[in-house]
């Protein structure tokens, strides 16, 4: 097999806390350095929080295992400083087709709204997107990154958590409030606590290749369902960076994965799918079996797990590391709150509680799209079949094709963090589809002149969108002046109009050049919505008022849920 990448190599060195008399205590303790262990110590850090950082490797992935990043995801890495990275790396993609036998049944383009700052998804391998992240984990002097250090043993409690490491110098103890679990689907904390992840297994197996070869398929995502190449199975391809390509081939429950991964049982299978006169080289090959299960509690005393070790799925529709980094990037804002005391601890609760919601979304649609992919007897198959026959002539039927429903972001419209939406004579206040408990949509804005997006503007703390479109009068100016003044909160005016410079002092002064936030948000003259720090609506008003803002923040910190307890 040939190799287009070079895994980095990073040194183990002996911490301090290896000499201490006594455990070290810290606040927060990360275990795995994979995705979500990172973006937790990234976002973190931005936040101000100090974090260790304890892997048993001392590299990045092998392999490009997860290569599928949506627009949510990308989202959350340009705030956290390495987006930008990822897609100039990447593969653009929007547009897929899916094939029927030797047929084409339909297209779709995932992107079809135009005035958007990153791509509906792109493809990168995972061991690049670690490889970043580790690249902006070493730019935080309060990130304490730690290879070869492998977590043996965790005691933990109500009050916080012990745990023994164990290094090539030997093993030592750690204290910390907060012991946060990312290490993978087979999680050791989760075992050594003795939880449990429950769900179902797929009885199917599916080889996944990374070929080498230059090829002028167009960069789209193409899904076949029984080809002619590979009858009665499905098969994916995919492209991805430095001429490799991704190919899914479904096997059978009764292949067997070892003889499956030999380059000579391989090759003749991509042979068929490619021409017998492609050309090619195997950088990476796997065989899978998957499974959808998750915890039924993220938490458990002061361990909280993230990522695969809390929740797992198949890898139809992305929703494996993309699923992890939403969860990640929830757990941060609130965690540091509470660290910082702006908080109650039962803040806490909502993360299981909203991502919990996630999972069970996840699970969902990852079930269901292995049951249409993989059907389990004859009558699931015709009904797939016709289907898919339905679908090449009829709109409708194409609703019912599933491989993969691809990944979005979840929609938290029952958390007990949202402010009530406002109704007027039976009908919402706002016509858009964008509602209390969504993330923030993307468009184009101007600031003094030069061309930016409003979802850089969002994030990291509570921000107050208002829209100003008349003359400024003296009450919004009074509501205003003591919203500045709260810590956590920035103001964000989009205006249609030239603003006495008084408002400069309060709040940034965007304008909407292509009316496209106005449009999105459906703003009139003072509407206002209120995001949380990870870009999620917590609240909205058509009339801003210092009193509904101050209430809708407690609500969203959780103050509610401390007296409610």
């Amino acid at each position: 097999m040939q190799n287009t990448y070079t895994n980095p190599v990073y040194p183990y060195v002996t911490s301090d806390d290896f000499y201490a008399q006594s455990p070290t205590h810290h606040s927060v303790v990360i275990v795995g350095a994979g995705p979500a262990g990172m973006v937790l110590a990234i976002d973190l850090a931005i936040q101000g929080i100090p974090t260790v950082v304890l892997d048993d490797n001392n590299t990045v992935s092998v392999g490009s295992r997860a290569i599928c990043f949506a627009k949510r995801t990308l989202e959350i890495m340009q705030r956290l400083g390495c987006g930008q990275r990822m897609v100039d790396k990447g593969v653009t993609w929007s547009h897929g087709k899916v094939f029927f036998k030797d047929k084409l049944i339909y297209d779709f383009n995932l992107l079809a709204e135009a005035d958007h700052q990153l791509p509906a998804f792109i493809n990168l391998q995972q061991y690049y997107f670690e490889e970043f992240l580790v690249d902006r984990a070493m730019e935080f002097d309060i990130i304490d990154l730690r290879w070869k250090s492998k977590v043996i043993s965790v005691n933990s409690t109500t009050h916080g958590n012990e745990i023994e490491v164990q290094t090539p110098d030997g093993n030592y103890h750690l204290s910390c409030d907060y012991l946060i679990a990312a290490d993978g689907a087979n999680s050791q904390v989760r075992r050594m606590l003795g939880l449990q992840s429950k769900g179902q297994v797929f009885q199917d197996r599916f080889l996944i290749a990374d070929v080498l070869m230059k090829a002028d398929f167009p960069t789209e995502r193409w899904f076949w369902f029984d080809p002619p190449f590979h009858a009665n199975q499905s098969a994916l391809l995919h492209r991805q960076p430095d001429n490799v390509w991704r190919i899914d081939l479904q096997l059978g429950w009764d292949a067997d994965p070892e003889y499956e991964k030999q380059e000579h049982v391989i090759r003749p299978r991509i042979q068929a799918m490619l021409g017998k006169d492609a050309e090619f080289d195997l950088e990476w090959a796997s065989v899978y079996t998957f499974q959808c299960r998750k915890m039924d509690n993220f938490i458990h005393n002061r361990v909280i797990f993230v990522g695969d070790c809390a929740h797992q799925v198949s890898p139809f529709g992305a929703r494996g590391a993309n699923g992890a980094l939403q969860s990640a990037e929830n757990l941060v804002w609130k965690l540091a709150r509470v660290i910082k005391g702006r908080a109650p601890t039962t803040l806490l609760d909502t993360y299981n509680i909203e991502r919990q919601h996630g999972a069970r979304e996840n699970i969902l649609n990852s079930t269901r799209a292995t049951d249409f992919i993989t059907p389990k007897n004859h009558i699931s198959r015709v009904f797939r079949d016709e289907t898919l026959r339905l679908a090449e002539h009829l709109p409708f039927a194409r609703t019912l094709v599933n491989s993969g429903r691809l990944s979005l972001p979840c929609r938290y419209s029952d958390s007990p963090l949202n402010s009530d939406e406002n109704y007027s004579q039976g009908n919402p206040v706002f016509n858009t589809t964008l509602s209390v408990g969504t993330v923030a949509k993307d468009a184009p804005i101007q600031q003094t002149g030069s061309d930016d997006w409003l979802i850089n503007y969002l994030g990291n703390q509570f921000t107050l969108m208002i829209k100003v479109s008349e003359v400024i009068t003296n009450d919004l100016l009074l509501q205003l002046k003591p919203l500045s003044a709260i810590e956590d909160l920035s103001i964000l005016v989009i205006s249609d109009i030239a603003l006495p410079e008084s408002i400069n002092a309060l709040a940034t002064v965007v304008h909407d050049p292509k009316n496209l936030v106005t449009k999105r948000y459906d703003l009139q003259h003072e509407s206002a919505y209120l995001f949380r720090p990870d870009q999620i609506i917590t609240a909205r008003w058509r009339q801003v008022s210092s009193e509904k803002i101050h209430t809708a923040i407690k609500k969203a910190l959780g103050c509610e849920l401390e007296t409610a307890s």
